[in-house]
């Protein structure tokens, strides 16, 4: 038995016996127990009841390649360059990267699990199976690096078109891409993280590979291993998140249509939008990386998605590097906080 079948025989939520799950496979209770130490080892929150068997705390809904594409516009679904579902995956990004020239424009591969899915900076991105999303996407270009300023930014106010989608409230953007959200009377925390690698050529046709991870449900041991502040959908409505299948196809549609927009119209197609969720915008800020450190006030973002930063002595800073760290500062003298939240110090 395999983990991905004995996620499949537990999915309902419903208890399992080592017994039963044996016979259905042909293998031995301790072939079966093997596997499941392996999704546990993975962040998938199986309990013992004793006599009862195995089970999951809530049922889980797998990834269907089937089910996503029939929940889709079919004018989206035309459009597709591919539609893959992996078990696992050392990173969606990662096997996009691979497929090279042969992969046709707006290539999507997502994946139950990734052994090394990767966040901004390096950083790695958590990837139980079962739980979340894990997407990557190929979006050809024709103009070239030149012509993709703001393509982050824009990919942020994607998600929250999604999340729109599903009625699902609470969220905002922290430059350059992150998506944060925070259920009433709690701190903001990480609800999706974008990753943007581009190929190709300055002023002539390129591609980006789009990855994103998407907090569909967290268990207390995986906020834990993330170090930060972290948020879900199942907390943002309710304690059950959307149907994950679905969910899927929302985002995708999401970016078909959204990534043919910024192809036609550029980062200001959507920097109303961005500014709308903007949770930098007023805030005192920190901004660290290989300059040192500065101080100042969001002020925004300028027409390429740089940052503005209002420094003490009113001089307005820009800001195009995503290699900097951004972090909530101590107020200065007379300002009025704002309330939207806090994310991590």
């Amino acid at each position: 038995m395999q983990p991905a079948e004995l996620l499949a025989e537990l999915a309902a939520g419903t208890p399992r016996s080592g017994v039963e799950l044996a016979a259905r496979a042909g293998v031995t209770r301790a072939a079966v127990w093997k596997q499941i130490e392996a999704l546990r080892a993975r962040g998938v929150p199986i309990e013992a009841g004793g006599a009862s068997g195995y089970r999951l705390p809530w049922p889980i809904q797998l990834l269907d390649a089937a089910a996503i594409r029939a929940a889709l516009p079919t004018a989206v679904a035309r459009r597709l360059g591919a539609l893959e579902v992996h078990w696992e995956l050392d990173s969606t990004s990662s096997e996009l990267q691979r497929r090279g020239a042969a992969a046709p424009d707006l290539s999507i591969v997502l994946a139950e699990t990734q052994s090394a899915g990767r966040g901004r900076r390096g950083r790695h991105w958590l990837s139980p199976p079962g739980l979340n999303l894990y997407l990557s996407c190929l979006k050809r270009f024709d103009a070239g690096f030149a012509a993709l300023a703001g393509l982050s930014l824009a990919l942020g106010v994607i998600v929250l078109r999604t999340l729109e989608a599903l009625g699902i409230d609470g969220a905002g953007l922290k430059w350059p891409n992150d998506v944060l959200a925070a259920p009433p009377g709690q701190a903001l925390g990480k609800l999706a993280g974008i990753l943007v690698e581009l190929s190709g050529e300055y002023q002539g046709p390129c591609a980006a590979i789009i990855g994103i991870g998407l907090n569909l449900r967290l268990t207390d041991a995986l906020r834990e291993q993330a170090g930060q502040p972290a948020s879900d959908l199942a907390t943002l409505s309710g304690g059950a998140p959307p149907d994950r299948n679905r969910t899927a196809a929302v985002l995708i549609a999401a970016l078909a249509d959204g990534l043919r927009q910024f192809d036609r119209e550029g980062f200001a197609a959507f920097a109303d939008e961005y500014a709308s969720h903007d949770l930098l915008r007023g805030q005192p800020l920190r901004l660290s990386g290989a300059g040192g450190e500065r101080d100042g006030i969001g002020a925004g973002v300028d027409s390429r998605g740089a940052l503005l930063l209002r420094l003490p002595d009113g001089e307005l800073q820009r800001v195009d590097s995503a290699d900097v760290t951004v972090r909530r500062a101590p107020p200065p003298d007379g300002h009025p906080m704002a309330t939207r939240g806090n994310w991590r110090p």
